[in-house]
């Protein structure tokens, strides 16, 4: 099943819209109480790396899901093409860093931070050898060239476990209701895929 697509712009606009198709979405696999309430956190988690990231920036939202022997596994899906116009290409290098190498506050800033980058990139290698976004990126990346908040998480807690690196992933919603969360590019699309499992449906 896979919801309709709704563009979501810098300013919000289609945030309510995106909201709608993931209670529809909840209403179709009748998903209520913790279930819808994690739904609807993980959209407006979504929606929130679109906000703010570069004037007149649009981005695709959307809903996917299968079954599996686990139960339901949802896949919210933020997507934007990598070509840029060269005055939004200028807004995006400000946005991601001020012209400096600046930390990104937080898991969902690290996952924005990204998100910025990958629509500048002109492919999967490109994005994958950038070396602005950050020595924690490195500690995400997976075999398939995306960054992997699962195998990010995996390495904080096993290497620093008392950094304020694993303070931040307990404070986050988003790694703390996902069950994994990659950004990447594919196909000339910059993408951030948000999955959280649902058993027994």
């Amino acid at each position: 099943m896979q919801t309709d697509s709704i563009l979501i712009s810098s300013d919000l606009s289609g945030r309510t819209e995106a909201l709608r198709e993931a209670e529809r979405f909840c209403v179709y696999y009748g998903l209520t109480g913790k279930d819808a309430m994690h739904i609807r956190l993980l959209t407006e988690e979504a929606i929130s790396l679109v906000a703010d990231i570069v004037r007149g920036f649009e981005g695709s939202f959307r809903i996917k899901s299968e079954k599996t022997a686990e139960g339901l596994l949802c896949r919210l899906c933020i997507e934007a093409n990598v070509s840029v116009s060269e005055m939004q290409e200028t807004r995006l290098l400000s946005a991601a860093t001020s012209g400096k190498n600046e930390a990104a506050a937080g898991i969902l800033g690290k996952i924005r931070q990204l998100f910025r980058w990958s629509i500048q990139q002109t492919d999967a290698e490109a994005f994958a050898q950038s070396g602005v976004i950050g020595s924690w990126y490195t500690m995400g990346v997976n075999d398939e060239a995306y960054w992997s908040l699962q195998k990010y998480t995996r390495r904080i807690r096993q290497e620093t476990p008392d950094s304020e690196a694993c303070d931040e992933l307990e404070k986050s919603i988003i790694a703390q209701v996902a069950d994994e969360v990659r950004v990447g590019i594919q196909c000339e699309r910059a993408e951030v895929i948000i999955e959280k499992r649902i058993a027994g449906c």
